[in-house]
């Protein structure tokens, strides 16, 4: 069997074959998104999110394309001419290049790659919205909850979106430091690409539709006030991807049932054995010095010469990480560590990189 450690698309949850054979064999790939079938499911998949994640009453959750389109829609409907970004990697800049390309004034705080912020001192920042990326896909560096508090203390009247793209359902985030996030479910949920998930409060609501009132654009079919409107009849404003929402209705229940705390404990134990594995290894190491800023969910791993040899040894025996990203896409590797990837799958894997001198 071939495990599939790249950040994203990544290895698909066990019970998805089985869950998809039903939808296909019951019809559900084919039902209305007006039908009370399909919102039964959207209210499913909404609720058992929140039950999950810890997610706050007052917080709404709407389905998107990616998540990468949440970048520009969280832009669209939240900011009126300036934003702050939080920069340590390739996406957390694209979401600042998003800004600047729908005529924003954003700014930039920049770390640099491969670490957080922790050499930079907070402060108010004066901008609308502050964009904080949780983990960063490109480098596996992330930071913490208490860095979040800290941005928000200096920043009350910002609202604050955390981009968790390749942390959820693993991050336990404080939901009273934050007014959104936002994930994509080919990643940690284990599932075929193509669904966005966002999560708003209500003071994202109030700012779109503040900025409504003042005749700004804030997108039209897909703008927050028309995403609510249809998620209080557990629908959504055009035909979606029904199939997704159905599969992350069942992948939701499928992580109840082993529990969010057992999710994350073997999460910290595979991430563990591997940082280990890493920092006693004659050809590779962590790219990430600091362990508080070291992702649990994409361990990153500095290869120089030797990323080829390395991914072609370790695709022999069944395990196929993901190259390095941009400027490091030679010389490192990324290994996702989501709940589709076992206990069991890790230590073999590992056992195979202490082999290898």
């Amino acid at each position: 069997m071939n495990i599939n450690l790249t950040p994203g698309p990544s290895q698909l949850f066990y019970t998805i074959p089985d869950h998809a054979r039903h939808a296909f064999k019951e019809g559900i790939t084919s039902i209305s998104h007006r039908s009370k079938t399909f919102e039964s499911y959207f209210q499913k998949a909404t609720e058992g999110l929140k039950e999950l994640l810890g997610i706050p009453t007052d917080y709404f959750i709407f389905f998107t394309g990616s998540a990468t389109e949440v970048w520009e829609k969280s832009i669209q409907n939240l900011v009126e001419s300036s934003s702050t970004h939080l920069v340590n990697g390739a996406f957390s800049n694209r979401y600042f290049d998003i800004a600047k390309q729908l005529g924003k004034q954003p700014q930039k705080v920049e770390a640099p790659l491969g670490e957080n912020f922790s050499s930079h001192s907070i402060s108010d920042y004066g901008t609308e919205l502050i964009a904080i990326t949780q983990n960063e896909t490109s480098t596996g560096v992330s930071v913490t909850n208490e860095f979040i508090r800290q941005v928000r203390e200096k920043n009350s009247e910002s609202l604050i979106v955390v981009d968790a793209v390749s942390s959820m359902p693993y991050a336990a985030l404080d939901y009273s430091q934050i007014d959104s996030f936002f994930f994509s479910v080919q990643k940690g949920f284990g599932m075929p690409a193509g669904l966005g998930v966002w999560a708003v409060n209500s003071r994202c609501i109030e700012k779109a539709e503040s900025l409504l009132a003042r005749g700004i654009s804030i997108g039209s079919y897909h703008n927050l006030p028309t995403l609510l409107l249809n998620a209080l009849k557990n629908q959504t404003s055009e035909t979606p991807n029904v199939l997704g929402i159905y599969l992350l209705s069942c992948v939701v229940e499928d992580f109840l049932r082993i529990g969010i705390k057992k999710i994350r404990q073997e999460t910290d134990y595979k991430a563990a054995i591997l940082y280990q594995a890493l920092k006693a290894h004659p050809l590779m190491s962590a790219f990430v010095k600091d362990e508080s800023a070291q992702s649990k969910t994409v361990i990153v791993a500095d290869c120089g010469e030797h990323s080829v040899r390395i991914s072609n040894y370790l695709s022999e025996h069944g395990f196929n990480p993901g190259e390095g990203y941009g400027e490091k896409k030679k010389s490192q590797l990324r290994f996702a560590n989501f709940p589709a990837h076992s206990k069991e799958q890790y230590e073999r894997m590992v056992d195979l990189i202490e082999k290898l001198g």
